[in-house]
């Protein structure tokens, strides 16, 4: 039996693997938002996790998307920094796999793990366990990147692919340890 809960992570990324701008916006995301393919699958992931851990920076931008998304759900953000008076959420610092023992010990079984430096320390500390990365048709040539140099050499088993009309390809896998 495991101390730590799944540790999912689901990220929407450029062809050329960006997850933001580099001033961090996600503004190039927009066109792929159609009703008529619906959500990639989102709102079943999100059903499946008990709480959703994030960095600071993800934290703020989410911030100033107006209300907030994750009603009724547990979010935990890793931040040296103090939260905003009255944010929904809560705040840890350090390693993730402390934080990850406490949310298990405290009856959480799944985490969305979101943020690309967040998801970065993950996969440093060997805690994530599925990636789902919705690739987008789209060449940004600059921006903030999922995967750098201080990301570990890792073996992945794709689970399933899916391609949608509008040209994203979505990858879910496991990592193999």
């Amino acid at each position: 039996m495991t101390n730590r809960p799944r540790v999912s992570v689901y990220l929407g990324v450029s062809l050329d693997g960006c997850i933001a701008r580099p001033d961090g916006a996600l503004d190039w995301l927009d066109p792929f938002n159609d009703a008529a393919i619906g959500d990639y699958g989102y709102a079943a992931f999100a059903a499946s996790v008990d709480a959703l851990v994030m960095g600071r920076t993800t934290f703020d931008t989410v911030l100033g998307f107006g209300a907030w998304p994750y009603e009724g759900k547990r979010v935990v953000v890793m931040s040296g920094r103090a939260l905003p008076e009255g944010a929904k959420a809560e705040r840890a610092q350090g390693a993730l796999a402390p934080t990850l023992k406490r949310l298990h010990d405290e009856g959480v079984r799944h985490v969305y793990l979101d943020g690309g430096a967040l998801v970065r320390q993950g996969l440093q500390e060997g805690v994530v366990d599925a990636l789902t990365l919705s690739v987008m048709p789209l060449v940004l040539g600059a921006g903030r990147r999922l995967f750098d140099d201080s990301v570990p050499p890792l073996g992945l088993s794709l689970v399933e692919s899916r391609a949608f009309p509008n040209g994203v390809v979505q990858l879910r896998y496991q990592l193999r340890r």
